[in-house]
Parts: structure tokens; C-alpha cells; sequence
């Protein structure tokens, strides 16, 4: 039995969760609380994908799998958001590998998590069909992961009680197959607030699994099943206009050796700048100010920012900076999103 878009199913074969707990070295690390959307890009930067080499990386797939890829980041860059999504062939100036391993499952980095893991690795794998009947919502969900975003069915506004057991045998079963911790880790664990997509549950979101009847107990209208329709919601593009806004008109200001500007931006907010540096040499680029941000620099090649360095004072005691070598003659945007200020002082970026 297929079930409708949004119905809730009774009797029917759920196709395979997707799921953003690597099993080659990301599950297993410490995954701190951030506050929603530290793990974002920074807006307007181009991600740049590729596709691995299926006999290099042991995946198999055909040009419909990786078409089915290409027209989820489309998807997305169609609402209009401040993200580019470029295909690359060298593994080496992705920040976005994508691996097609069959017997791995379907997960993905979140955001800027990608950045830890080498260039020898996946940060997506993508472990079934996508020509199918949930290949979309499987492909649109992995890249939602790519975006920041987390597991919708997670969110402690839900207020999902679990029959855990049967939660836990559930996802031990085909296609899944998973221990414990993982569905632990992936479908019962609560996320804490400031984790969460956004202020109240969306059922519909694409960033939700599908659950069959007798998982969930609470709330008592879900106890028959949730399928979501696979589909970006309403709330998941908010999500991603609120973090990727289209660009603004006109040029970012440029930023003058020894001289602050100051941010003037509210929690969640983003200001750019160029550096056009006049000397050859190390340079130091900070921010100023009772102020918790991150920080991150790119360089334009041909016409196409490139990420260079970053950093996130991740709530610590500390402002983000960067001691980086800068080239004459090379044009440089540095991006700056602020998750919090306090005190009197007015947070301002400066380098020198």
C-alpha cells in the first residue's frame, strides 16, 4: 500500500529512514549543543560538491543517481537562497564528497561539520535507489543535513513519546540495521532547544523520518504513523531564507588595514567585506567587543569564492580570529555572522 502525501499509514512497507550518523568516523564524536544555526554556512558561500570515483570509493551508481542529486541542490537553490552549489571533479576542492556506498546507508555531515573530515572521506553517502518512490525525500533530506539542519522528529517541541523497544527493533530490521546507539542517537534522543530547526514541530518537514504505526505513543494522533510527503515544507525554507537571504544589491564595503568597522548586526545576522591587501605577508583578521560570532575568509578564484580559513568562538571566552598570509594583487571576502552580543561596547571587525 502506498500511502498519500502527509497521510498517516496503518498497514504499509515504510521505504529506508535517511540518516545523518556517518558509520566511517563522524558517529562517535562529541557533538556539543549549538545554537540553531552555528552549524550554517556562512551566507553566500559557493559549496562545491563532487560525485567520488565509484571504483575508488566502492559505491555504485549511475548518471540517474547522480542526476536525482543534482536536482535536490537545485531544489533547494530555487527558494531563492543566498547558497551556490557548484560541481566540481577534484575531491580535493569539494566541501561536499558524495559517495553512492549500498551497503552504508544514507547520511550526511551537518553543515560545517563537513569541514572536519578529510578529503579522503564522504561527508554524504547516499545507500539506496533515488529513482524511486522516496529517492526526492531521501536526496532533499540529505541535503537539508548538508544546509545545517537537523532531525525534524527530534525536536523537543514535538513531544514524541516513544515506545522505545519497539523504536529500537524497528530500526534493527532491514534496511536500516542499526545498533542501539544509532537509533538512539538518530530518532529517540530529544535535541535541546537551541538545536532545533525552528520554534514549533513541522510533521510535514522533509527533515522528518516516516514512522509506522506503534512507535510513537504520545502525541495520541500519531499513534497510526507519521509520513511526512517528502517534500521542502513551508518551515524548511525558512529555515534556509533565514539563514541564506538572497544577496544584497551592490558590492560588500571594502575593509582597510588597522582601521575597525564596526558590525552593526543583530544575533543571526551577517555583514561581508572585501580585502584587497597592498603587501605580501602574515595578517591577522579579528573581531572586537563582548560579541560571539564566526569568522570566515575566502579567496576569489576566477570570480569564485574558495574558502580559505575560519574560526568560531563557539560560546568561549574568547573573539574569533585568524592569522592567515594574504597575497598582493589576490581579492579576499571575509564574512562574518554574529550569533550574540552583550555589554555596552559595539562589536566591530578589524585587520591587520
Amino acid at each position: 500500500m502506498r500511502a498519500g502525501d502527509g497521510e498517516r499509514v496503518r498497514h504499509c512497507s515504510l521505504p529506508p529512514n535517511p540518516a545523518y550518523a556517518p558509520p566511517d568516523g563522524l558517529e562517535g564524536r562529541r557533538r556539543a549543543a549549538l545554537l540553531s544555526g552555528r552549524r550554517a554556512w556562512l551566507n553566500g558561500t559557493v559549496l562545491h560538491y563532487c560525485f567520488l570515483d565509484e571504483q575508488r570509493d566502492g559505491g555504485q551508481c549511475d548518471g540517474r543517481q547522480r542526476d536525482a542529486v543534482r536536482g535536490g541542490f537545485q531544489e533547494w537553490k530555487d527558494l531563492g537562497i543566498g547558497l551556490e552549489f557548484a560541481e566540481v571533479a577534484d575531491r580535493t576542492e569539494a566541501e561536499v564528497r558524495i559517495g553512492f556506498r549500498r551497503d552504508a546507508g544514507s547520511w550526511s555531515a551537518v553543515g560545517r561539520d563537513a569541514l572536519r573530515v578529510g578529503t579522503a572521506s564522504r561527508t554524504v553517502n547516499f545507500g539506496w535507489d533515488l529513482t524511486g518512490v522516496s529517492g526526492r525525500g531521501t536526496v532533499l533530506h540529505q541535503i537539508g543535513h548538508v544546509i545545517g539542519m537537523v532531525h525534524e522528529h527530534q525536536s523537543p517541541y514535538a513531544g514524541i513519546l516513544w515506545d522505545e523497544e519497539a523504536v529500537y527493533e524497528d530500526f534493527a530490521g532491514p534496511p536500516n540495521l542499526w545498533p542501539r546507539s544509532r537509533t538512539f542517537h538518530n530518532v529517540i534522543r530529544r535535541l535541546d532547544e537551541s538545536e532545533a530547526n525552528g520554534p514549533v514541530w513541522d510533521p510535514l518537514s522533509v527533515m522528518g523520518y516516516r514512522f509506522g504505526p506503534g512507535l510513537i505513543l504520545e502525541p495520541s494522533c500519531h499513534r497510526a504513523g507519521i509520513v511526512p510527503p517528502g517534500t521542502v515544507s513551508e518551515p524548511d525554507a525558512a529555515f534556509a531564507r533565514r539563514w541564506y537571504p538572497p544577496p544584497g544589491a551592490g558590492p560588500p564595503p571594502e575593509l582597510r588595514p588597522f582601521r575597525s568597522a564596526p558590525l552593526g548586526t543583530g544575533a543571526g545576522e551577517q555583514r561581508d567585506f572585501v580585502i584587497a591587501p597592498r603587501a605580501t605577508r602574515d595578517y591577522t583578521v579579528g573581531v572586537f567587543g563582548e560579541c560571539d560570532t564566526v569568522l570566515v575568509l575566502f579567496e576569489e578564484v576566477g570570480g569564485d569564492p574558495r574558502y580559505l580559513a575560519g574560526d568560531d568562538d563557539g560560546g568561549r571566552p574568547r573573539n574569533a580570529s585568524l592569522r592567515v598570509h594574504l597575497l598582493r594583487g589576490r581579492r579576499y571576502v571575509l564574512r562574518v555572522r554574529v550569533h550574540s552580543c552583550w555589554g555596552p561596547g559595539q562589536a566591530a571587525v578589524m585587520y591587520w
